[in-house]
């Protein structure tokens, strides 16, 4: 049980008079990653069905993380301004309004453009992390944010395997439907459920944004940025590259691709489980270094397989495991530090953090994307994976011993 702060005001499960269930914001907070993988094992059959390449429409990917991204700058200072409640049934409901567009898309670049739309999903991660700093401290935030994201990498973990076999069973445009009823659903529990938690800025939605330099200013937001973005970079190159290396090198259908593919969840379960247990007694800044290490020693021995000349599906997703906990410890601590170095800019915090994160990620997805060939296998992939988890190490040791030079206690 996390104790709260006193004045953290009692919760009651479907009162919009209080704060939001942690059971909501664990729904919140997995609608992104729903969004995001439920229907990758499907994208060869799409490519079949618009009559385009897998390399058009592997651009699903890239292109909502990035514009997902770009609305992570926007959505953080809005609910800042106007309230978290009002923000999040508005992206709900335009998140829906896109799946259906998806639905119902004649052809790939249509369908691309909704999916594009499909990326306002971004707002129920961010406010989720956002309202939860908005009613406790630092090391309190990042084990609960653990607990959050630890409901929430079920999702990934199930969701491709759940795509994989309604794609066989049905079609694409099902796994699309499944999306928009969830989406639904969600939004129907957070009018009932979800209260205001966001304390009146009182300035205009330009003030707020204004708000910006004050966080770029500051160098322990920037070490735990970049330590999260470089941390969840070798997820999100793996999210771009996986798909390809297990169905053309390995040769997996969309079941068993879907079954492998989640297996970073595995140790994002496990990451943020510990997250939620530990944070409080070790800080944030010692539970993000194990992660970075973690993520990074995952990537260096998948490496050291294939260059062995073992490497295998088995072994190449079996690995990833490590990666998913190494995600799972860094990125709920990383964003607690974010959102406590300006606490009353909680939500730009999340935004511009997210933002930094997701779009980082974009970039590695589409690089993985072009650099993967049958020729070459999973190296590009392993090799852009390993890299971002050393940066990842290299930032957080920046904040560690900064701190340390100030003759702070590293928390």
């Amino acid at each position: 049980m996390i104790e709260v702060q006193p004045e953290t005001p009692v919760i009651r499960f479907l009162d919009r008079r209080t704060p939001p269930h942690i059971a909501t914001l664990i729904m919140l907070a997995g609608l992104s990653a729903l969004a995001m993988n439920i229907f990758l094992p499907s994208l060869p059959q799409m490519a079949e069905y618009f009559g385009t390449s897998y390399a058009v429409m592997q651009l699903s990917v890239p292109l909502y993380l990035l514009f997902s991204a770009i609305l992570q700058l926007f959505i953080g200072p809005i609910s800042d301004n106007l309230g978290r409640r009002q923000v999040m049934i508005w992206g709900l409901a335009l998140f829906m309004l896109a799946t259906l567009g998806c639905i119902l898309a004649p052809n790939a670049t249509v369908f691309l453009m909704f999916r594009i739309g499909q990326a306002v999903a971004a707002t129920a991660m961010v406010l989720s992390r956002a309202v939860i700093r908005d009613l406790y401290t630092q090391d309190q935030s990042a084990s609960m944010i653990g607990y959050v994201t630890m409901g929430m990498a079920l999702v990934p973990m199930v969701a491709p395997a759940v795509g994989g076999a309604i794609e066989q069973q049905f079609d694409w445009h099902m796994t699309f439907w499944v999306m928009l009823a969830i989406g639904g659903a969600i939004l129907a529990l957070v009018v009932a459920d979800m209260g205001e938690t966001a304390q009146a800025s009182g300035k205009s939605l330009i003030g707020q944004f204004r708000e910006y330099p004050e966080l770029l200013r500051s160098p322990r937001f920037w070490g735990y940025a970049l330590a999260a973005g470089f941390c969840s970079g070798a997820f999100f190159a793996y999210l771009g590259g996986a798909p390809f290396v297990g169905s053309i090198v390995f040769g997996l259908d969309p079941f068993w691709l879907g079954i492998y593919f989640g297996s970073p969840a595995i140790g994002y379960f496990v990451g943020n489980f510990l997250t939620g247990l530990f944070a409080t007694r070790f800080g944030v800044n010692a539970m993000v270094l194990w992660g970075c290490m973690a993520n990074a020693i995952g990537g260096s021995v998948s490496l050291l397989i294939f260059l062995s000349g073992n490497g295998s599906a088995l072994t190449f997703f079996g690995m990833m495991t490590l990666v998913g906990l190494g995600n799972g410890l860094c990125i709920p601590n990383a964003t607690a530090g974010m959102l406590s170095v300006r606490p009353h800019l909680a939500g730009t915090a999340s935004g511009l953090g997210g933002a930094i994160m997701i779009g980082g990620g974009s970039a590695l997805a589409v690089l993985a994307g072009v650099l993967l060939t049958p020729e070459t296998g999973a190296y590009p992939l392993l090799l852009l994976m390993l890299g971002t988890a050393i940066a990842g190490v290299a930032s957080i040791m920046v904040v560690i011993r900064r701190e340390k030079a100030l003759g702070l206690t590293p928390r």
